[in-house]
């Protein structure tokens, strides 16, 4: 194989480079919901690689209170004993009786010398300690919860209040007694700086039943959500269309394209209607699927007799791939990483129904994958299968998932790109790979009769060797039922309640989420995330405030001069590395907001002419985008990159860097409290959005994103010397986020993996503050304090920082996510950050030494 990939190479004289890569398993793109990966927007999709732009909100936050550096034993024990005296005295009346009472195990460590044997009981005392602190269930319903975040929703209510009938005081007020009631006073800052911060959030917030994570994003998300339901709510006077194409011609056609260019809000407010209309979807059933499965030739679990004569498994993938779902192999179009102004064919390994390979593969996750085989059985039950079939195909099917699952590369085997990319093209996919009918797979997926010179990215050589090797040795019975799977998996999100009932049952399991969300949000979910824009365009609308973009773009520059300034006064990079930094910096586009078309009727209405939606018809209708989004990517084989398309619908709340565009991008839904509010000291607004757009720009000199130019193409401009001292500073991060441990899940954090996070969130607050320190200079006389707070503007900048990760998650749902994600648990992005940063240990007065300023720091940017 590796003589094969050497030979493609000698033939199209391409060379491999070292770029970023995160596995897909990884990313599922995490502004998503595990079980919407399949509706994403098309630009969202895959830039270059699924890890080719980064988010700023973690996929899914992580609890614990295991929350300073352990520099030495002195501290760590002097710490230790706070934290106990705390926890003994703690108000939490749903906790009282979980507490724990540790002194002998302190005493224990606490008279040892440091030594192996020490260690270990150090490790069994953080256990103890901290066997409490996960989320546990706290006696409120619903209207408790939000009743206790009332305040969240007024002030949301005035930050989008256009006419201003709020004053300044009023909303600094209300912020004051916010972030006051989520502290614990009676906590040192300098010991604990996120129990300081968050201490008695959890009083307020317990984690709903509908969830399976609950933080400060997930509020400022709900408000959202509530605004956006008022919008789709909204009466609409419009004539249904009782002819769509749907009904006449079928949605696996090549020619299926309909022509409908009204009002794209207007189709927006049908969508959510058509999802919210339960009884019209539970009377409909199962027959939606059913009938679109017998176009793709049938689900053999369902009929004991299925015939696999004319199984053609090309056929098939082509098809679905129609309907935007990768499987078995994922493919989309997007711009090359040598070439970000040529947008061109990319191959790869792709997802498997459970989150990671090490579901399949891991005797710890068996309970995981015996829930998957009863949901497989629930659903095929409800679609009439018998028990004496199923059975015997669902095992067959799970276990080539486990095959697959196999010979897929692991997160560290791709860690190295340079061993995986490789530019080549049909003919020589033909080539090499002759098993797989390439040519007609592209011709039905891009809807045109492909060139066999058409450039293709390839990311999985090894892989597709392996993979065509096991479908050779695999029954077509066995290869239908599992590709018909994977889509039907999906579909389940769009029929009547027996089938979310049975997922709920399964992600009760895999994520501890105790009930489905209100039915109200999983459609506001799913239309924001398939028609984001129309969506985005009656936000924007009703509550942008265009003062709000001014100010982030103030904002932006003030941090785009303070990371210049860093520069200069850098000691380990080159002359050269540094000016071709700054000239990156220079050359970063910004979007904040929205895009410009969204406010024109027409331009919006041109983009989704080709949806068609009635009211009565939510399956057909998701479909119908499903298509939409296929062809946008059809339509930019063969063209430039516009680097001017926004890659996320505005009415969302994250932030984004595009490595491969050089492009940083905050949706509007993301100015809001507690990140930005035009009336807030700008303490809190540095100390908020500041933060993150920092942390966006400096993902541009992370471990990944320095590998890329100012135009966004793979490009070493770094100086050899440069290299290696910035691999010097990255090894202190790394393992300083090595050293922390969930003892809940007693799984230590990757610092390797959590690397280019870690970096942007160090390099994000340093030049943040730097950036609120100039402006204070030049604004002498301005107001930084907020009532009821006796802090000073600087310690305000960094309690703001702190509160954003506030948040708790259920013990499933941390070990779901600590192997996979690239984001830090929340606590951590806290403690890991202001234990490294000399601002903070100043304006709070930290001892030299103390948990939260000890003397070895890890700094880059």
């Amino acid at each position: 194989m590796k003589l094969c990939i050497q030979i493609v190479f000698l033939l199209l004289d391409f060379s491999l480079a070292v770029v970023p890569y995160i596995d897909p398993i990884l990313r599922g793109l995490s502004l998503k919901k595990y079980d919407q990966a399949d509706t994403l927007q098309v630009e969202d999709k895959n830039d270059v690689l699924e890890g080719s732009k980064t988010v700023y909100a973690p996929e899914q936050p992580y609890y614990s209170n295991l929350s300073y550096n352990l520099h030495s034993k002195e501290t760590y024990c002097s710490a230790l004993k706070e934290k106990t005296i705390f926890k003994r005295t703690a108000t939490y009346s749903s906790q009282q009786d979980d507490l724990v009472d540790i002194s002998n195990e302190i005493e224990k460590y606490c008279d040892f010398d440091d030594n192996d044997a020490d260690h270990m009981i150090y490790e069994n005392a953080t256990e103890i300690l901290f066997e409490s602190s996960v989320s546990k269930k706290v006696d409120l319903d619903e209207n408790q919860l939000q009743n206790e975040n009332i305040e969240y929703r007024n002030l949301f209510n005035m930050s989008f209040n256009l006419h201003d009938d709020h004053s300044t005081s009023d909303i600094r007020k209300l912020q004051g007694k916010i972030m006051k009631k989520f502290m614990n006073t009676h906590v040192d800052p300098c010991v604990d700086f996120y129990e300081y911060s968050c201490g008695n959030w959890r009083r307020y917030n317990a984690i709903p039943a509908d969830r399976a994570t609950y933080d400060t994003f997930e509020i400022v998300r709900e408000n959202l959500d509530l605004a956006l339901k008022g919008l789709l709510e909204e009466n609409v006077q419009t004539k249904i269309n009782n002819n769509v194409t749907f009904m006449k011609k079928s949605l696996l056609n090549s020619d299926f394209s309909p022509n409908d260019t009204s009002d794209a809000t207007v189709k927006a407010k049908l969508f959510y209607k058509s999802c919210m209309q339960e009884d019209v979807i539970s009377k409909r059933g199962a027959s939606p699927l059913l009938k679109i499965l017998d176009e793709l030739g049938g689900w053999p679990i369902l009929n004991r007799f299925w015939n696999g004569s004319n199984f053609n498994l090309i056929l098939l993938l082509a098809k679905l791939r129609l309907l935007n779902n990768d499987i078995l192999i994922a493919q989309w179009v997007g711009p090359d990483m040598k070439n970000s102004k040529e947008y061109i064919v990319h191959i790869d390994q792709t997802m498997l129904g459970l989150p990671a390979r090490e579901y399949f593969l891991e005797e710890a996750n068996l309970k995981y994958l015996k829930a998957y085989r009863v949901f497989i059985l629930t659903v095929a039950s409800l679609m009439g299968a018998k028990p004496n079939v199923a059975e015997k195909d669902v095992d067959d099917m799970i276990d080539f998932e486990i095959k697959l699952a196999e010979i897929m590369a692991s997160t560290e085997d791709r860690r190295n790109i340079s061993e995986l990319y490789l530019r080549t093209d049909i003919a020589a996919l033909t080539l090499y790979f002759p098993q797989f009918d390439w040519k007609s797979y592209f011709d039905i997926v891009l809807g045109t009769d492909i060139d066999l010179m058409t450039p293709v990215a390839c990311y999985c050589a090894k892989f597709l060797q392996d993979l065509l090797y096991l479908i050779s040795n695999t029954e077509p019975r066995t290869l239908q039922n599992y590709v018909i799977w994977r889509f039907v998996r999906h579909r389940t999100n769009n029929l009547d309640d027996r089938f979310s009932k049975a997922k709920q049952r399964f992600y009760h399991i895999l994520f501890g989420r105790e009930k489905n969300p209100p039915r109200w949000q999983f459609c506001v979910a799913q239309v924001n995330s398939d028609m984001g824009m129309a969506l985005g365009s009656l936000f924007v609308k009703r509550y942008f405030d265009k003062k709000s973009k001014m100010d982030t773009t103030e904002i932006t520059k003030a941090l785009s001069e303070a990371f210049k300034a860093t520069l200069l006064e850098n000691d380990w990079l080159d002359n050269n590395t540094k000016e071709y930094a700054r000239m990156k910096l220079d050359y970063m586009d910004l979007k904040i907001g929205y895009p410009d078309f969204i406010l024109d009727v027409n331009q919006l209405s041109q983009r989704y002419y080709d949806v068609e939606i009635h009211p009565d018809y939510f399956f057909e209708n998701i479909l119908t985008i499903l298509r939409h989004l296929t062809k946008v990517e059809q339509k930019r084989m063969g063209g430039v990159v516009n680097r001017t398309l926004w890659s996320t619908p505005p009415a969302v709340v994250n932030a984004y860097y595009s490595r491969n565009k050089n492009q940083i991008m905050f949706p509007a839904g993301v100015l809001q409290p507690p990140f930005y509010n035009r009336h807030f000291p700008k303490a809190l607004n540095f100390g908020g959005i500041g933060v993150i757009i920092g942390h966006e720009v400096s993902h541009g000199f992370d471990d990944k994103g320095r590998l890329f130019d100012q135009e966004g193409n793979l490009h070493m401009w770094w100086r050899e010397s440069s290299i290696e001292k910035f691999y010097e500073k990255s090894e202190c991060l790394i393992e300083q986020y090595g050293q922390y441990v969930l003892p809940d899940v007693r799984v230590a954090l990757d610092g390797y993996l959590t690397q280019g996070e870690n970096i942007a969130d160090n390099g994000g607050l340093k030049q943040a503050f730097r950036a609120y320190e100039t402006w204070v200079k030049a604004h002498p006389e301005a107001d930084e304090t907020l009532p009821g707070l006796n802090l000073s503007g600087k310690q305000l900048f960094f309690l703001n920082f702190a509160q954003v990760w506030c948040g708790q998650q259920r013990i499933e749902a941390a070990k779901s996510r600590i192997k996979t994600s690239v984001h830090s648990p929340g606590i951590f992005r806290v403690i890991g950050v202001l234990s490294n940063s000399e601002e903070f240990s100043r304006e709070y007065h930290c001892p030299r030494n103390s948990p939260m300023n000890p003397e070895v720091k890890c700094v880059i940017w």
